[in-house]
């Protein structure tokens, strides 16, 4: 039996979406770079620098030690596959494309657990004491991440009455215009989960190698060539990632409605300065802030937490 045109036209579109995320998101690590480095009035290296990157590990020959397992070799492609899943599942350009539907929220925040709890593994294979301390790290950063972002999850679910996020994306864009104080709530303790998840400042420092203040950076360091390659590529999915979420959350208007493929072009074009707006106040969070503590982090992500949960509470309690 043939496949309908309905069904042929949403996988064209849902492959469309699976070449644009892994295409676009260096250039959005990029794009985050150069407004550092304008901020810092600094020249930058363009925000075509992460190809070059990538290009030259890719073309390097790998080094591992002599005692690193099957599983230190199979996490950079666990970590890459599970990051380009989730841009998958997040509705970018259209609400109904076919991997879309395919997991609710709370599913997701398991995708990307999964890849932290293989890049941790990973980390504390080689039995390095950097590795090690980067695992413990980045562990704790996740406890405390991980519930404010379902927190916030949830107050976008109680708004459209489903984990679903294309769902979520219909509820929010497609009906009558309506301000929820709750999703305000919601939207600042989003922005904390996002620089802790992403390893940004102030809870870490993507840019250092200090003992002090790595997290990211200290489960990688035995990492080379390809292997390096596609976890830096996975950063840079798992970055698009979450502004994709928080666009689809937080100003989903423009992405395309149910069985309107009309309206994909509009989509694509908004897109682009949605990423470029997102990625320009990250920029700017970042140069206004400086790098914290550790010990500072539980308090910092707990504020995510309590504004994610008052976020929760206003819309129960009042509806708002």
């Amino acid at each position: 039996m043939m496949p309908a045109p309905e069904t042929t036209l949403a996988i064209v579109f849902q492959l469309t979406q699976l070449l644009l995320v892994v295409l676009a998101a260096p250039l959005l690590t990029g794009w985050v770079n150069q407004c550092q480095a304008w901020l810092q009035n600094r020249s930058g290296a363009g925000v075509l620098q992460p190809y070059r990157v990538l290009h030259k590990l890719f073309r390097k020959d790998a080094v591992m030690a002599h005692n690193a397992s099957w599983l230190f070799r199979i996490t950079p492609y666990i970590v890459f596959g599970c990051m380009w899943l989730a841009a998958a599942i997040i509705p970018v350009i259209a609400a109904d494309l076919p991997f879309s539907r395919a997991a609710d929220v709370i599913a997701l925040v398991g995708v990307f657990a999964l890849a932290r709890m293989f890049i941790a593994l990973a980390a504390m294979d080689i039995g390095t004491a950097f590795g090690s301390m980067g695992a413990r790290r980045e562990m704790l950063v996740s406890f405390l991440a991980e519930p404010a972002l379902l927190m916030v999850l949830f107050t976008a679910s109680m708004i459209s009455h489903s984990t679903q996020l294309p769902s979520i994306v219909q509820a929010l864009a497609h009906h009558e215009f309506v301000l929820y104080p709750s999703l305000a709530f919601a939207a600042l303790a989003f922005v904390i989960v996002l620089l802790a998840e992403n390893a940004r400042i102030p809870v870490d420092n993507p840019g250092t190698h200090l003992e002090l203040t790595m997290i990211h950076e200290a489960m990688i360091l035995e990492y080379s060539a390809r292997h390096l390659a596609l976890i830096e590529w996975a950063s840079s999915l798992k970055l698009f990632a979450y502004i994709s979420i928080g666009i689809a959350l937080f100003l989903p208007h423009g992405i395309a409605a149910v069985g309107d493929w009309a309206g994909l072009p509009l989509a694509l074009a908004l897109l682009v300065p949605k990423l470029m707006l997102a990625g320009a106040g990250l920029a700017l969070l970042e140069a206004v802030s400086a790098k914290m503590r550790i010990f500072r982090a539980p308090e910092f992500l707990g504020t995510a937490f309590l504004l994610a949960v008052l976020g929760l509470l206003i819309h129960f309690l009042l509806g708002a």
